[in-house]
Order: C-alpha cells, then structure tokens, then sequence
C-alpha cells in the first residue's frame, strides 16, 4: 500500500473529503457550502499530489493523460450530485458522472463496460429515476431557491453521512491495497490469458465455426467437433482443434499453426459466459430489483395524483361557495 498512498495521506484525504461533502451539503447557509466545495477541491488536489510523488518516486509510470481530466470530471460531478438542491439537476450530474467513469473504463480496454453503463445507467435507470422525481415530488412555484420545499433544500443528517460514507471509502481502500499484494502472481501472464480464452471457447462452438468458416479453414460440410457435454472438441493442451464432417463423417484435427489470429475470446465473451454461467441468478435479481422500483414509482405517482385531485376538488367546492348567490345574501 505504500508504494501507491501512504496510509496517513489517504486517512486524511477521507477525513477532509468527508469535512467538504457534509459542509457543500444543501443548507440555507450558502457560504458555508461554498466552503465546503472549496474542502473537497484541496482534498482532490492532495490526493492527485500525493499518487503523484509516490509514483515518481517509486519508478512506476503515471496514469494516462486522458484519465486526470476523467477523474476529476467524475469526482466533481459526483461531489455536485449529492449536494445539488435540486433533483432533476443532480439527475443530470449523475450523467456526467457515468460518462466521466465511461472515458476511465475506455482507457482500460473495457469497452463493454463503458457502453454497459451508458445503455443501462444513463439510459434505463436514469429514466427510471426522473419519472420518480417528476411524479412523486412537488414542483417549486418559483424558479428562485427559497421556494423550494424544505426536504430538498436542507440535508438531514449530513454529518452521519459523510462520517460513514468516507469509512467505508477509507476502509475498502485500505483492504483492496493490502489485497492486492496478497495475490498469486502468474507465471506466465501470456500462458494464463490464452489458457482463459480457450477455456471460453470450449463452451462456443458455433462462435469457433464462425470465426474458423470465415477464415477459410473449413471445408463444406465440416464444424467443429462436439462432445458429450456439447462443448468444443478443442484440446486445450495440446493445441489442437477437432473437425467433423457432418456428410461424410470424417474427422481431421486443425493445429495450432493453423488457428487463425482472430480465433480467441474477445472482452465481451469472457464477461457474457462470466455472467450466464458463474451469477445467473445475479442477474435475475438485478431485473426483479428494477421491476420493484417501476412498481413503486406507479405506486407513488398514483398516491400524488390522488392527493392532487382531492386538492382540487376541495378547492373548487370553496370557490363555489364564496361565489354562490346565498353566500352573498348571507353576508349582506
């Protein structure tokens, strides 16, 4: 952990970066949230110095120069998020956000990732969200801050918040640093991955016959050979690839001399046979999950709109009265 942050830099950077959020939290006192910007501004600048000064001194190499205007786009926004008054505006931050940790996800190769969070974040939930906020919550009657409602304007309980959200921040950190030096570093990494890619293309057959058909290595009427189980016939030690000729049936083996270059595993398959095999029952709970919010923000919106119409409905009976010609003969 010391060769990237020393751990009284990073306690401290938590401890500032809770003391800016819970200041910069929406209140009536408005120079104190900007105080509290102003706290969160030194305690990124002091993380950045700091990863800084560690990495030169220790020889490794900086980060790209594309992720410190990433980084410090999604930190801001991320900070503008949670203090913003106004929901609609911390939806939008929100987006800015994603797309910040998108250009991150870009420069690490994973660009399933940086669409998924596009597709799914700024895209589905993100409407999800507005719905909610739009159906559920009162419109100010004025475009000045003043006006708008009260659980909006003023944080409830700030200081717990932040005091709990920079733990949990500090102590994640600390245990991923002291993880990750506790990993078994591999041998051969070039070995590892291509062993990872082959034991993917093992359960995709018909992506092997694709990428083997377009390259010209199969004849007609040949595929790759299946076994029992229905996976590749694909000999992961030897290098060797299976093919069957499903008129004749004949079988020939295909050396790793003749695997074409684009025969391997992409991103997008390891992470999709990641998902559907090893956490399918992950997914399905991520889908029940989103069908519950949709269900409550009906719920809410049907509760608002009734109370809207008894409003209303109470409103135009008082008019009617106050305008009624006995009303007037009462008073007279």
């Amino acid at each position: 952990m010391d060769t990237i942050i020393s751990p009284i830099a990073l306690y401290l950077i938590c401890v500032l970066g809770a003391l800016g959020i819970a200041a910069a939290l929406p209140r009536r006192n408005k120079a104190l949230e900007i105080t509290g910007g102003l706290v969160f501004a030194a305690a990124i600048g002091l993380a950045v110095l700091v990863l800084g000064l560690n990495a030169t001194e220790s020889g490794q190499p900086l980060p790209n120069y594309f992720f410190y205007p990433f980084a410090i786009l999604a930190l801001g926004a991320s900070a503008r998020m949670i203090t913003h008054p106004r929901p609609v505006y911390s939806a939008l931050y929100f987006i800015l956000t994603i797309i910040a940790s998108c250009g991150m996800y870009l420069l690490l190769s994973a660009e399933f990732m940086a669409f998924a969070l596009v597709i799914i974040y700024a895209g589905a939930i993100l409407i999800t969200y507005l719905f909610v906020i739009m159906l559920a919550t009162q419109a100010p009657s004025s475009a000045s801050e003043q006006f708008i409602d009260e659980t909006d304007s003023v944080a409830r309980e700030p200081v717990i918040s932040c005091v709990i959200g920079f733990v949990l921040l500090a102590i994640l950190t600390t245990a991923m640093f002291r993880g990750v030096s506790d990993l078994p570093t591999p041998s051969d990494p070039e070995t590892q991955m291509a062993l990872a890619q082959d034991s993917v293309l093992l359960n995709l057959p018909r992506k092997v016959d694709r990428i083997l058909d377009r390259a010209g290595v199969l004849q007609d009427h040949e595929r790759v050979a299946r076994n029992e189980d229905g996976t590749a016939a694909i000999d992961i030690v030897n290098r060797t690839i299976t093919i069957e000729n499903t008129d004749l049936h004949t079988v020939r083996l295909l050396d790793s001399d003749q695997w074409p270059d684009k025969l391997a595993a992409g991103n997008l398959d390891r992470l999709g046979y990641n998902l559907m095999h090893d956490h399918p029952m992950t997914i399905e709970i991520a889908g029940i999950i989103l069908l519950m919010a949709m269900l409550g923000a009906v719920v809410l919106a049907r509760k608002h709109i009734e109370l809207e119409e008894d409003l209303k409905a109470a409103q135009a009976r008082k008019l009617g009265d106050s305008m009624s010609p006995t009303a007037g003969t009462g008073n007279a």
